[in-house]
């Protein structure tokens, strides 16, 4: 018996053939779950349309269901996809941003050289503006601060500033202080480690430093601006003001050593020679992880005052880098460090938001306070002895060694590899990456796509 057509109300015409496919999403930023749901409605589509040609017509209500989950998944997947495409969030790299700048050379160079750069990425979350200066600008720092690095660290600082700016909003506000880096690490006196937002007229703004009849260096572009983020501004001149250069004494590092409570791993390195080890590399590149005096009495430590004096001097140059790392700068370190005590890897770099921990492979030592940050000099203090893995109880001896004032075996050389040169040629290389920031949208992706499964399949 031949079959009835359905009634007009309550049927449909099929797309025929010929009707363009539904489009298949292939992005980087969708998971490759919501790709193979694109696919198989696809071959469920056509599918449904070579029944519909060899029918004729489909019934109304499963088209129109099929229409609403249609338009349902159209709909998540622009919730999805719109800020994702409106938005995009990457991690920002000073250095790699300023890379594509010829006029930043020789700012870009200091900030590696000092690992400021390494405060400013490291602020991530924290709206930011950078007043960097020409190449000829630059030159005129490096000069004023005698082309000392530790006190060209502090005006780069001062020039990295812990809020928003741009002309729209100096314009609005106009003239505030802001606070700096400088400000923030604590070396400032009082608050001459701020700046001076200076509403110029017309559409001229600028900064200045805190200290009253400071010259104000206007703002001469705008090189890159966030809105409330992160911008980076050329000025004409270098803030400056006086006391700004002036950097702390480390001539005397066994006094530093006492004063920051090491007084026992003070007294060692005098005694075994080692501290002539650290002074001679200070000049060239040093970090001195320096325990506190309970460190030594902790159990499981080797007793100090019966081991050799190999051993001894192995002890204690463990505790050094030959390179110059700050605990920020730590927290970028990839891989593991090599020590003055050993030619190749010594001690691994884990890092958990502000924590930084160095570990042996058999202990770990929380990195607690910066004591100096000279450049290329840095002191910090730690909660646990390093000691490595070869020292423990039931080690071998190691082999006796020539005394470190006649031959520094553990001194840096310019035919070693440098961890710190390799970390400071990193920041030329490293592109901004949206690792950190896609993860979020990953996993609502992920989320999202068994929603659209239930719909589409």
């Amino acid at each position: 018996m031949a079959s009835r057509a359905p009634d007009a109300s309550l049927r449909r015409r099929s797309l025929p053939p010929s009707s363009p496919p539904v489009v298949v999403l292939s992005s980087p930023h969708l998971p490759c779950c919501w790709q193979l749901i694109g696919i198989t409605h696809l071959a469920k589509r056509n599918h449904l349309v070579a029944n519909s040609v060899q029918g004729g017509w489909c019934e109304s209500a499963a088209a129109a269901m099929a229409m609403r989950r249609v338009v349902a998944a159209a709909a998540l997947l622009a919730c999805v996809l719109l800020p994702m495409a409106a938005s995009p969030v990457r991690g920002r790299n000073i250095t790699a941003i300023l890379d594509g700048y010829k006029e930043y050379k020789l700012y870009n160079k200091y900030l590696s050289e000092t690992k400021v750069c390494d405060e400013i990425n490291s602020r991530q979350s924290t709206s930011m503006t950078i007043l960097v200066l020409s190449n000829d600008a630059m030159t005129t720092l490096a000069s004023d601060a005698g082309d000392s690095l530790p006190a060209i660290k502090n005006a780069l600082r001062l020039h990295s500033v812990l809020d928003y700016y741009d002309r729209k909003k100096v314009k609005k506000y106009g003239d505030e202080s802001a606070a700096t880096l400088y400000q923030a690490t604590g070396d400032a006196a009082s608050t001459t480690g701020n700046v001076k937002v200076v509403d110029q007229e017309d559409k001229n703004y600028g900064f200045s430093a805190a200290t009253p009849g400071a010259r104000i260096c206007t703002v001469t572009k705008e090189v890159e601006t966030h809105p409330f983020k992160f911008a980076i501004l050329e000025v004409t001149a270098p803030i400056e003001f006086d006391g700004l250069f002036d950097t702390p004494s480390t001539t005397n590092l066994t006094l530093l050593l006492e004063r920051a409570g090491c007084k026992v791993f003070a007294s060692l390195a005098a005694r075994s020679g080692v501290l002539k080890t650290y002074e001679a590399a200070m000049d060239k590149g040093l970090t001195l992880f320096a325990p506190n005096d309970d460190a030594f009495q902790a159990k499981d430590v080797p007793d100090v005052k019966s081991m050799s004096s190999a051993n001894l001097t192995k002890l204690l140059q463990y505790n050094a880098l030959p390179s110059y790392n700050t605990k920020t700068s730590l927290k970028f370190v990839k891989g593991t460090l090599r020590t003055l005590a050993t030619t190749k890897a010594g001690v691994t770099v884990v890092a958990k938001g502000d924590d930084v921990s160095l570990d042996t492979g058999k202990s770990k030592s929380r990195v607690a306070d910066t004591v100096v940050d000279s450049v290329p000099f840095c002191l910090l203090t730690v909660d646990s002895l390093l000691v490595p893995p070869e020292l423990y109880v039931g080690a071998p001896e190691a082999a006796p060694a020539p005394a470190p004032a006649e031959a520094p075996q553990g001194s840096p050389s310019s035919d070693a590899p440098s961890v710190g040169a390799d970390h400071a040629a990193d920041h030329k290389t490293k592109k901004p990456s949206s690792s950190g920031a896609s993860r979020p949208i990953g996993a609502f992706a992920a989320a999202c796509s068994l929603v659209l499964a239930s719909l589409l399949l």
